[in-house]
């Protein structure tokens, strides 16, 4: 139930993916108030496999929604392993809980996003459980005052604003001052979904792609990829092919992230792959194409009682598969930061700890983008089939995380050292 006294923090929250759907999770405390205002009706979700690597996941498991998540059937990934289109092995990346203090987990898009729908919504936490209103287009929001304006005219009040209306983000704006639009990346991407069943009677090496096991395959030809891994619960394959714009025989540009693609034309791109690749790729008449498109580091996520979190803030290509995992430590440093609130808080107050929630999180984000990007590159000279991209280059900086107030602190530390 609501809590609507006249004391109450109240939190709105734009936006009900998955940054969105974290923030409402990690803010609950008594005494709050929290909406959630989304656009959609929030029929479906989009069908895609999604991983929460270890930096998020040791986050998830202290937010004690377990009960919600297992019976999204997550599957453990247990390595990462990289094969150019002759099939030979470039590396294998081990995914252990010792190395990093959490499992990289896979989950069908849609799972994941209700259970956390549910745990937001759920009574069975301290505080009162968020409140979701769908078919709520936001318009405009002074970020002083905190005050959300609807399509229809209403106002929502709330003593903190949190924009996590993803990459097309209305909120970036009124917190920036300027559009901030995203951008083209130069790449596009087919999403497939597959039945495992169906696989079972292809002729697959399976010494380098076994369907059955829980690990994650790239197979990588120059500027072109496949990426493959299971999901929900070992039943699903699912198939990210990344190819350049200028390679690809149809149109992506399409701003939705759910638009059709074709199998005929996806096969004509990845016609120098193997027929074993081909022969799965047949499988899923039903693909999705979009373009991928990410935002260049913004000079701020905050103003007033405002803060963008999300894809709205830092939106970064899917090469690393970091996306979702930096919208969790958003949440958290919004949990750090706001953990000691437990009345109506002044603008001053608002302010100070959105001031370091950003301190926390934008040196790193901003770096994980330029990562991201840097991953998008080519993966061979293009005179050879050797493999000269490394998708663990970075994984020590990404996964090694234990918060937005232990990493504030240690980067305080290292700048007074520095000075």
């Amino acid at each position: 139930m609501a809590d609507n006294s006249e004391s109450s923090f109240r939190i709105v929250i734009v936006g009900a993916g998955i940054a969105g759907l974290a923030a409402a999770i990690a803010l609950r405390a008594p005494s709050r108030d929290i909406i959630i205002l989304e656009r959609s009706r929030l029929n479906r979700e989009t069908g895609a496999l999604i991983s929460l690597q270890p930096n998020a996941t040791k986050i998830i498991s202290k937010w004690n929604i377990d009960h919600f998540l297992n019976r999204a059937e997550p599957v453990i990934d247990r390595a990462f392993r990289i094969f150019d289109i002759d099939g030979k092995l470039h590396a294998e990346i081990p995914l252990s809980k010792e190395t990093f203090g959490a499992n990289r987990i896979i989950y069908h898009r849609q799972d994941l996003h209700s259970a956390l729908k549910a745990a937001a919504q759920s009574e069975d936490f301290v505080g009162p459980p968020a409140r979701t209103r769908t078919s709520c287009e936001v318009v405009s929001c002074d970020c002083d005052e905190g005050v959300v304006v609807l399509e229809s005219g209403e106002r929502v009040y709330g003593e903190l604003i949190v924009g996590a209306d993803g990459i097309h983000s209305v909120l970036r704006r009124f917190v920036t001052g300027n559009e901030s639009s995203a951008i083209p990346t130069g790449l596009s991407a087919y999403r497939l979904l597959i039945d495992q069943t169906l696989l079972q009677n292809l002729q697959l090496p399976r010494e380098v792609f076994d369907p059955s096991k829980p690990a994650t395959t790239m197979i990588i030809g120059h500027d072109k990829r496949i990426v493959m891994g299971p999901g929900r619960g070992n039943k699903l394959v699912g198939i990210v092919a990344i190819v350049p714009d200028e390679q690809i025989h149809e149109d992506s540009s399409n701003s939705s992230w759910t638009s059709a693609g074709s199998v005929d034309k996806l096969i004509q791109s990845f016609a120098d792959f193997p027929q074993w690749l081909q022969d799965i790729l047949k499988m899923d008449p039903n693909i999705a194409l979009w373009q991928l498109r990410d935002i260049d580091p913004l000079k701020t996520w905050t103003r007033g009682r405002c803060i963008l979190i999300g894809d709205s803030s830092h939106a970064m290509l899917p090469t690393q598969g970091q996306g979702a995992s930096q919208s969790i430590e958003d949440a958290e440093a919004l949990q750090a930061f706001f953990s000691d609130i437990t009345q109506r808080p002044s603008r001053d107050e608002v302010e100070n700890r959105l001031g370091k929630a950003f301190a926390a999180r934008y040196a790193r984000a901003s770096l994980i983008q330029q990562y991201s990007r840097e991953q998008g590159r080519p993966g061979t000279d293009g005179a050879t089939k050797s493999i000269r991209l490394n998708p663990g280059q970075f994984m020590k900086y990404n996964c090694n995380y234990n918060g937005a107030a232990e990493w504030l602190r240690a980067q305080t530390a290292q700048s007074k050292e520095i000075s």
